[in-house]
């Protein structure tokens, strides 16, 4: 990879992170119409970059993501009650991970995940189901938008919000769109639902990223394989800042354009692009247009 890839594709990660048109997506689109090589690094890349966009979530809601709940817990709580309590936040965060945990290792087990990430196959899986989540962002603001400023997060929703998670891991899906609409759907705002998405994916890719990361040194020797060189460790370096940044803009835009104007613009966004792929794949055309 050149530098000028490793930006591309890091601005590409830090765009699409948080937002609901698929990251995963983006970023084997990108690939290929930069004709970046399928090797051991670029998957690496691939993975570690969101490392990156993770922290994001972190340093944008410090405050909010770094809290106890001091207040007095109700009247008549059981030692465990209180505990839950004052750890309600996290407590949140586990109930809702715990579905996509489960789910995410008997699939990743199985040589699913690995099966839809092969290029051959992604480059149709992505486009169809950019196309299949944007016909229905075209309308879950009609059909999910009825939440409240005073409707919160509890355990119950959380729950559903992780099982309906678990779709994002077909590519092209969006972990972003099944969260957030996942949270509306359990009646929380579209503000609410997505500030709970971003707090959700730092446990969510934390967990997914290092399991990754460590399967990559495990599996193969990553020093003895050559991609591990100083020049490329100083390439995941430049794109986890990359991704950073550009995620941290990207998030605090996002939340402020979903409150006013929903998904619809999104929903076009992904059917239009992911038509675009599709026929121009299916007249022939290669997808590699930068080599």
């Amino acid at each position: 990879m050149t530098l000028l890839q490793t930006i591309i594709i890091s601005i590409v990660e830090g765009l699409t992170e948080f937002l609901p048109v698929s990251s995963t997506g983006h970023m084997l689109i990108a690939e290929n119409l930069l004709g970046v090589e399928n090797s051991d690094f670029v998957r690496a890349f691939t993975i570690i970059i969101q490392f990156g966009a993770i922290l994001s979530v972190v340093v944008l809601y410090w405050n909010r993501f770094f809290r106890l709940d001091h207040t007095p817990a109700p009247a008549g709580s059981t030692g465990w009650q209180k505990f839950i309590h004052k750890w309600r936040f996290y407590w949140l965060l586990l109930v809702a991970f715990i579905p996509t945990g489960v789910v995410g290792l008997v699939v990743k087990k199985s040589g699913m995940i690995d099966f839809m990430l092969t290029p051959s196959n992604a480059i149709w899986i992505v486009p169809i189901m950019l196309v299949i989540g944007g016909i229905f962002m075209l309308f879950c603001d009609k059909l999910f938008n009825k939440g409240t400023e005073q409707d919160e997060v509890t355990e119950k929703k959380a729950f559903w919000i992780g099982v309906i998670q678990c779709l994002s891991m077909i590519p092209g899906t969006s972990r972003s769109m099944s969260t957030i609409v996942g949270g509306m759907s359990q009646k929380l705002t579209r503000r609410s639902a997505a500030e709970f998405s971003f707090f959700l994916a730092v446990p969510t890719m934390a967990a997914a990223t290092g399991l990754d990361v460590l399967e990559l040194f495990v599996g193969s020797d990553a020093v003895g394989t050559g991609w591990a060189t100083s020049e490329n460790l100083i390439m995941l370096l430049i794109g986890c800042v990359v991704a950073f940044i550009v995620a941290l803009l990207a998030m605090k835009w996002f939340v402020s354009f979903l409150s006013k104007y929903g998904f619809k613009s999104f929903g076009w966004y992904r059917i239009a692009i992911g038509a675009f792929i599709l026929i121009w794949m299916l007249t022939g055309h290669s997808m590699v247009m930068f080599e």
